[in-house]
């Protein structure tokens, strides 16, 4: 614990000769308006009251420092990573960032966010994500789309910004992770030396509700110039942290989150040759996930496409998983955990994820060993709770 109540986590990596922190700043409640922490995180780079905007950026890439700050829906997340003898430096200028931003370039920022947005959605993938999104968290925080903040985003002035920030700043539960070669006693004072000026962690009340319950839906959108259908189906389920959590994680493997050998892909690709891609993916937030399948195909290939889709549900919703498949899906995630865990950047930010998230800072060791336990009968359990006829499909074609 910090001297201002921040929760934190040093690990010692020896003979790595960059250090690397994660601060997250919990979000307790949903933004007035559409895109309003969107452009707030794309602000707080852009000068402090010791550097404008070019000074900062030219003393950051003179001494290396990679500063990165991103908005999630849940938390706002400052990165560092330095050289080992430079991190004096980057705490002092993450100090800087943190307390004393003026958002300088309020307008040309808002400007270039939207001309982004708009190229971003220049891609029937996007597109069709956008629509999806907006439809399955309909009404809901969560569902602040990249169409639904071009709707609103001009409403957004500079007290909004500073106003969102200084309630995230002030009202929030924060959490860090450091990982360096240094020894324990002198990151802990170093840590406190440039960041115990920061607000302290507060034990706050989250205002962003559970999404309400999804109703089957279909949702079109014609692209005039898309040379080939887009389609996602998804379920809302249940998020890190809950019994579930493992379980839902392997199903996404099996079917289509594992590539090659998912059967997603060799059922709807290789045998049938319906996709161009095809895969599944599971998303968590801190009040919901998402659970989709996603297919790009020939437009002439839209209801074969979904017919499939429910073919490849059915069978997973009613024949148990094979001791092998269990198996593979298992060391293909513990796999991948060790894959995202080899640097001190990646392992911090995992760290300070699940901290964030109310899980120990070594929560990882808890999600490989409840992996380990899960069996086909639970995940067939788990497939028929939540692969109900309550889903949104969302298709963009030519």
């Amino acid at each position: 614990m910090l001297n201002n109540g921040i929760s934190a986590s040093i690990k010692r990596n020896l003979n790595t000769p960059r250090a690397a922190l994660s601060l997250n700043f919990a979000i307790q409640g949903p933004e007035k308006i559409p895109g309003e922490y969107l452009l707030m995180n794309r602000l707080l780079l852009k000068g402090t009251r010791k550097y404008n905007s070019e000074n900062l950026s030219s003393i950051l890439d003179e001494n290396a420092i990679e500063l990165i700050t991103e908005m999630k829906y849940d938390y706002l997340r400052f990165r560092v990573v330095c050289l080992n003898e430079d991190i004096e430096l980057a705490l002092s200028i993450l100090s800087d960032v943190i307390q004393n931003s003026t958002f300088e370039e309020f307008d040309k920022e808002k400007e270039t966010l939207k001309g982004e947005l708009l190229a971003e959605l220049d891609s029937a993938r996007v597109k069709v994500s956008d629509l999806f999104s907006k439809t399955i968290y309909k009404k809901h925080y969560y569902g602040a789309s990249y169409t639904v903040i071009l709707e609103e985003i001009d409403k957004v002035t500079f007290s909004d910004i500073k106003k969102s920030y200084e309630g995230i700043l002030n009202n929030s539960k924060k959490t860090l992770a450091f990982v360096a070669d240094l020894e324990t006693d002198i990151a802990e004072n170093l840590l406190n030396k440039y960041l115990s000026s920061i607000p302290g962690s507060q034990s706050i009340v989250h205002t962003i509700v559970p999404p309400a319950a999804v109703k089957n839906e279909y949702v079109e959108l014609i692209k005039e110039d898309a040379q080939q259908a887009q389609i996602i189906q998804g379920w809302l389920v249940p998020t890190i942290g809950t019994e579930d959590y493992f379980k839902l994680m392997l199903l996404n493997v099996i079917l289509g989150a594992s590539g090659l050998s998912s059967r997603l892909f060799m059922e709807l690709r290789e045998k049938k040759g319906l996709a161009y891609t095809v895969r599944s993916s599971y998303e968590t937030r801190k009040q919901s996930a998402v659970f989709s399948i996603y297919i790009g195909t020939e437009p002439s290939n839209i209801e074969t496409s979904i017919a499939g889709f429910k073919e490849e549900i059915e069978k997973i919703k009613t024949i148990p998983v094979s001791k092998e498949e269990l198996h593979n899906a298992k060391n293909n995630i513990i796999g991948k955990q060790q894959f995202i865990t080899e640097t001190n950047s990646q392992q911090a930010n995992l760290m300070a994820y699940y901290s964030i998230f109310d899980k120990p800072f070594n929560y990882q060791k808890e999600v490989i060993e409840k992996l380990k336990s899960v069996t086909s009968e639970e995940l067939l359990e788990c497939a028929n709770r939540y692969f109900t006829d309550d889903y949104v499909i969302a298709v963009l074609k030519p």
